[in-house]
């Protein structure tokens, strides 16, 4: 008995060093000296863009242990290249988080096949704003109204499968029969303002109120655009007398789609992490973010910069998607067919 004691005792003074050993690190300790690479989807210049080089420095201020922010652009099929990255690529332990298209988390249900991930495993951080977005069309277009998108051609400027650009131009024109012609493939605003700017393209089938009023202020203060639809569940305040898309459907199934297809923008500049990192750095990107969105510093800075903040939180994204993926399957086949490039 007593060399069995002994043996015991002798054990557990061996497994002792290797207890500590595993002990897992504080979210301080972990973060402190580390750098987190912040993933834009888009390319620089763009509402995603800025919005996410306003955001990175804030997030270091709140984040134990006080990581740099870096951010780091990779654009490519309206973000989908760096979706897909971010969920099965990317670190799995708090050192890479991303932003991309608000229409990414659909993709994989009423997208064209090459999404590569499952949008109810990201860890949503949150959305800086719950969005608004408009069908923009330049001042030379002939295409000034609603009635004139429907018997005039409309070429406009999209970024790639799943970004909004290309899905609403679609939606349009599939469910409306708007005479929409989609250019896609730019890599983000900055691009698609240029192109407006030199009259390569009409316009823009979905275009964030918030983005134009942040990146193209001259734009509405000169008249040089005119706003043709909103696209949104709800009426945007600053637009009252441009017509809301839900009051134009004809009937009870174009309705369903529309919010099928218009419920991303609630999620109007999402920010994830990869799914599977460990819960307190979770926890601790969550209250970053959230932090961040009540900092006074970042509210006056996004205030100067015309950045609108209406945040939506980590846990109001993940539930939002949850609830997206229960729609009816049959209810889901039409919001596809309704954005299909090839119909």
């Amino acid at each position: 008995m007593r060399r069995w004691i002994i043996g015991i005792l002798s054990g557990m003074a061996l497994a002792l060093p290797l207890a500590n050993a595993a002990k897992a690190e504080s979210v301080e300790e972990f973060y402190r000296g580390k750098t987190i690479n912040l993933i834009v989807g888009f390319s620089a210049g763009g509402g995603y863009d800025t919005t996410a080089r306003i955001v990175a420095p804030y997030l270091k201020k709140h984040l134990p242990g006080n990581p740099s922010v870096v951010v780091q652009n990779m654009d490519g099929a309206g973000s989908l290249k760096a979706t897909n990255y971010l969920y099965s690529v990317a670190p799995k332990d708090g050192t890479v988080i991303g932003t991309f298209s608000r229409g990414m988390p659909m993709e994989p249900l009423i997208g064209s096949g090459a999404a590569l991930f499952d949008s109810a495993k990201f860890t949503w951080l949150g959305s800086t704003t719950s969005e608004y977005s408009v069908v923009l069309a330049w001042h030379t277009s002939p295409v000034k109204t609603w009635n004139d998108l429907l018997k005039t051609e409309f070429t406009v400027g999209g970024e790639g499968s799943g970004s909004d650009s290309d899905i609403y131009a679609m939606l349009l024109k599939n469910l409306f029969g708007a005479k929409i012609k989609l250019v896609t493939g730019y890599p983000g605003s900055a691009e698609l303002m240029l192109a407006v700017e030199r009259g390569e393209i009409d316009g823009r089938a979905s275009w964030s109120w918030s983005s134009l009023k942040s990146a193209k202020a001259d734009w509405i203060r000169d008249k040089k655009v005119n706003y043709l639809v909103q696209l949104n569940i709800g009426r945007n305040p600053d637009l009252p007398e441009v017509p809301l898309i839900l009051d134009l459907a004809t009937n009870e199934k174009q309705r369903q789609i529309l919010k099928v297809v218009l419920s991303r923008q609630t999620m109007g500049r999402p920010f994830a992490a990869p799914p599977g990192i460990p819960e307190d750095r979770k926890q601790a990107l969550r209250k970053a973010f959230d932090d961040t969105m009540k900092d006074p510093e970042f509210l006056a800075e996004a205030k100067q910069r015309k950045m609108d903040v209406n945040p939506v939180s980590g846990a109001e994204v993940e539930k939002l998607v949850a609830e997206l993926y229960r729609t009816p399957p049959d209810v889901i086949a039409e919001a596809k067919a309704a954005i299909s490039a090839g119909k």
